[in-house]
């Protein structure tokens, strides 16, 4: 396979699809990730996932700062295609007329849906019953270009951002090798998207992160959902900080004020507008996550008629 191609991306979601392009022997010269990062209460220098892999494959890796000025590596490199998936910067015009195969991005939902940094997330959070994966050509615009491949999953209420993050990742994985010899033999269709139907997905703010007990008990299920386990979705108690992880609807009852803190017997129950919301997995302020029955053998004091905020 003599094209030459360039992987763009960052996360552990890219470095997973970006494996089988390269196990499955196409020519790929040089990665592309986002800068080494520090990372945790040690402030340590990390690398990126996609990094990781390239040192790995002992694959020429490229990290520039800002793209959109400093790309004349890849230029040096002469790529056929570049190949991006959740890289995490706009690519400047320049650099998308590079590659005379042009570029093509891999994508976490079904566009025209939920363009933007966060699509699987904000699949949950917003209720929605499918998502998917598309491959589509790059243009300016962000994740605006015509649909090459697109195809659908369904979403339970068993799925967090975890799991779903997870097989959208193996389905991307088996796209771009099902999509890519078609694409190189120019057997594909390309399809405009209908920008009527556009929605965004857009990066997850702090505040966004906040649980509101005011709301009903499946937004608040879908928000908590959607955030597990990164970054988490958070509240306080007494001032305290207090992240929440695994949840289950609760009881279709409203006995108290949105927030309150029903039952401590076997679980954690919380009170929201319209019902409860039972939480499995917790994180103080300051401590480990744990789950709710561990917690409880040794802090339940702290919850007692207590009130999340």
């Amino acid at each position: 396979m003599k094209e030459k191609i360039v992987l763009m991306g960052t996360p552990n979601f890219a470095k997973n699809i970006f494996e089988g392009i390269i196990n499955a022997n196409y020519n790929v010269g040089l990665i592309v990730s986002q800068p080494d990062k520090v990372v945790g209460r040690k402030k340590i220098l990390t690398p990126t996932a996609v990094k990781e892999l390239a040192l790995e494959k002992g694959i020429d890796v490229f990290q520039p700062y800002k793209i959109r000025t400093d790309f004349e590596k890849i230029k040096e490199y002469q790529p056929d295609l570049i190949i991006t998936c959740a890289y995490g910067q706009i690519l400047p015009k320049e650099l998308l007329d590079l590659p005379p195969l042009g570029c093509i991005n891999i994508h976490a939902s079904l566009l025209p849906k939920l363009r933007g940094g966060a699509p699987i997330h904000h699949s949950i959070i917003k209720g929605h019953d499918k998502t998917g994966i598309t491959i589509m050509n790059m243009v300016e615009k962000m994740d605006a270009g015509d649909i090459y491949y697109q195809r659908e999953i369904s979403i339970t209420d068993n799925d967090t951002y975890d799991s779903l993050h997870d097989r959208l990742s193996n389905l991307g994985k088996e796209l771009i090798l099902e999509f890519l010899p078609k694409y190189l033999n120019r057997n594909y269709k390309s399809i405009p998207q209908n920008e009527e139907e556009v929605t965004f997905g857009y990066n997850i703010k702090r505040e966004e992160e906040r649980i509101n007990w005011d709301l009903d008990t499946r937004s608040v299920f879908n928000l908590i959902r959607g955030l597990n386990s990164i970054p988490g979705a958070y509240t306080t108690l007494n001032g305290k900080t207090v992240k929440v992880f695994d949840v289950r609807l609760g009881e279709k009852k409203v006995i108290s004020e949105s927030g309150t803190i029903l039952n401590l017997d076997d679980k954690i129950e919380v009170q929201c507008k319209d019902g409860t919301i039972y939480i499995d997995s917790l994180q103080f302020e300051g401590k480990k996550r744990t789950s709710s029955i561990d917690f409880l053998r040794g802090n339940k004091k702290l919850l007692e008629n207590g009130r999340f905020e």
